[in-house]
């Protein structure tokens, strides 16, 4: 009756093996460390990078505890703090030898103490949040309307460009606000006007009216277009500051939306304010330009000449060095889009997409100099970089252009984001900004964790007083759920935050909440003469099914508030709700268990140790509890 197979005690213990191996990392602590990671946007940091990192530490003779690739970063571990300084003096010096023209960033910062073994099964601690290790929080507003203007500035050039093709000769196009106003002479120019746009144009809709003698259309981007337009701008700016960001050093940046037109940047560890904010409104601009093939440009692209007048001189990613000239073609404000492909022989490329006025300079440009190379210079904190330098083949119309050549799929992918994010999509303002110390932070962890170490020690007293070794039982349960709910959230690498801590508190008292239940279903048939192993069969069975139905309902509030929070809400609910699942599994399962292996295989069980039974006085035959 109150026995488990062997199969569901063997689920209960790999369930708790799994969860002691992946909550455990939590108790190591964090150790000094020395993070290298890209300075500009064009330079990649890979296996390459980690080997150059050793090398770097062994010619001073240090040695770095743990040195790894870690996503866009390469960390080195070390024991104390003065190793730690030593080791960013060097590797500062090996990677970056011209201080004013670095070209990676190498920080300060904090790394797990997880076991080696440990991490090579993936067993992480969980990120401490802004409030728990200190840093800076900004709150970013995006100005959608002038997202929306440039959009309307592009869609103005693209008509004009259209009603030429056409040959349609209208009175004049501008743009007032987020609108497009063209001019017609008469009613059938009125009208081809309409009829292009909504055959070539439909993201935008129009309407006519009489002015004077001439007509008016006026062209608004539709709310679907409109929304879109705002979408991706909010996209790009996300994806720009996710690129700036790496050179703070920053582990577990916070970069997401909130409503419509914000965006929450959260920096743990970052104390520089001031520095924080250059990175966040830093621009960038791209530029076409062609190269210099003269024979002094070419003397001077090896090295053997000095660069030409009205030229100047850029080093590609690799170093190798491009004359330029110094007129500029295009900008990236003619640049609409760009994405990673393949060309016709199936080999990456990059394919670019133009405005209209980018576009028809692209193709004069193009067919001017066929057999001669354009460089594609991205410019960051004042210095240009050659991301790309290929030849004109031959003339290229319509706005698209493809990058093509020497290049893997990955570089592919990286020339895209860096032509494509190089810049915001729209202007941003911070509206709110907060530091948080590490002190602070600190004092914040020992108050949560003192928290929940004394909550649970206050239940496990009052349940081991309570209900006696029921208690225990109970109490061995939620220690069980702890782990378990610890183990899941360093698995799903969630962000620990206070608001997160409190669900920990919470979920203690609620999960508790199950065991009561059943041990007071226990207690009741015992009162009605059951006897001990029968009760506590009917006990559990009993209150399953009211366990299910509380906690669901729980779980739905704490679902709502995942779907409609945001921010430290949502990190209360992401604690709630998994602590919710965890502790039915606990409560039922895992505490049966126990109660199963301690009285199950007792056939003759004449009492259990349940704390005092009230038996009523008409029923004599009640069963006998400790």
């Amino acid at each position: 009756m109150n026995r488990y197979p062997l199969w569901k005690y063997l689920i209960i213990g790999v369930t708790l093996l799994v969860g002691l191996l992946y909550a455990a990392p939590n108790l190591f602590g964090e150790a000094p460390a020395v993070q290298v990671s890209a300075g500009r946007t064009s330079v990649r940091v890979d296996a390459t990078t980690t080997t150059r990192v050793e090398q770097a530490l062994a010619a001073q003779g240090l040695q770095a505890s743990l040195v790894a690739l870690d996503g866009n970063s390469v960390k080195a571990r070390f024991e104390s703090t003065d190793d730690q300084l030593k080791a960013r003096d060097a590797l500062e010096k090996a990677f970056n030898p011209d201080p004013a023209n670095p070209s990676h960033v190498v920080a300060l910062n904090l790394v797990p103490r997880t076991p080696t073994w440990m991490a090579s099964l993936g067993a992480s601690p969980m990120y401490l949040g802004l409030d728990l290790r200190g840093g800076v929080h900004f709150m970013l507003q995006v100005d959608m309307a002038a997202a929306l203007q440039q959009r309307a500035d592009g869609i103005a050039g693209d008509l004009r460009a259209a009603l030429r093709e056409k040959g349609v000769r209208h009175g004049g196009i501008s743009r007032n606000g987020q609108t497009i106003e063209l001019r017609a002479r008469d009613a059938q120019t009125m009208e081809a006007i309409k009829a292009l746009i909504a055959d070539q144009f439909a993201d935008l809709q129009a309407v006519d009216r009489p002015e004077g003698v001439e007509y008016k259309v006026i062209a608004s981007i539709r709310p679907e277009a409109a929304r879109r337009v705002q979408d991706q701008a909010l996209k790009q700016n996300i994806t720009t500051l996710h690129n700036r960001i790496n050179e703070l050093g920053v582990s577990e940046p916070v970069i997401q939306q909130q409503g419509l037109d914000r965006i929450v940047v959260q920096l743990p560890g970052v104390q520089d304010t001031a520095k924080a904010k250059d990175i966040l409104g830093r621009t960038a601009t791209l530029e076409l330009r062609l190269v210099d093939e003269s024979t002094e440009g070419l003397a001077a692209e090896r090295g053997t000449g000095a660069v030409p007048f009205g030229s100047e001189r850029y080093l590609e990613r690799d170093g190798r060095a491009v004359i330029v000239r110094r007129d500029v073609l295009l900008t990236g404000e003619n640049l609409t889009d760009a994405q990673a492909g393949f060309d016709d022989q199936q080999q990456a490329a990059v394919h670019l997409t133009l405005d209209a006025k980018g576009s028809r300079i692209f193709r004069d440009v193009t067919r001017e100099n066929i057999g001669k190379r354009m460089a594609i210079i991205l410019f960051e904190k004042g210095r240009g970089e050659v991301v790309t330098a290929p030849v004109i083949r031959s003339e290229i119309a319509g706005g698209r252009v493809q990058i093509s050549g020497s290049m893997s799929t990955v570089e592919a992918n990286d020339t895209a984001l860096l032509l494509r994010a190089g810049s915001l999509a729209a202007p941003m303002e911070i509206i709110e900004e907060r530091t948080i110390g590490p002190s602070l932070g600190a004092e914040n962890i020992a108050k949560g964790f003192n928290s929940v170490i004394w909550g649970f020690v206050v239940i496990v007293l009052f349940m081991c007083g309570y209900y006696m070794l029921f208690g225990a039982f109970s109490s061995i349960a939620l220690a069980f759920n702890l782990v378990l709910l610890v183990a899941v959230l360093s698995m799903l690498q969630a962000t620990l935050t206070l608001p997160g801590i409190a669900a920990m508190a919470l979920t203690l008292g609620m999960a508790i909440d199950s065991n009561v239940l059943i041990n007071e279903r226990v207690r009741d048939e015992l009162r009605s003469g059951k006897s001990p192993q029968a009760a506590i069969h009917a006990g559990y069975e009993t209150a399953w099914g009211t366990i299910l139905d509380s906690n669901i309902t729980t779980l739905i509030a704490g679902i709502a508030l995942l779907a409609f929070g945001s921010g430290p809400v949502r990190g209360f609910a992401v604690v709630h709700c998994i602590g919710i699942l965890t502790s039915m599994f606990s409560s039922v399962v895992f505490s049966r268990g126990l109660v199963n292996l301690w009285y199950g295989r007792q056939k003759k069980l004449k009492s259990v140790s349940i704390g005092t039974v009230w038996k009523p006085e008409n029923n004599p035959a009640a069963a006998k509890a400790d």
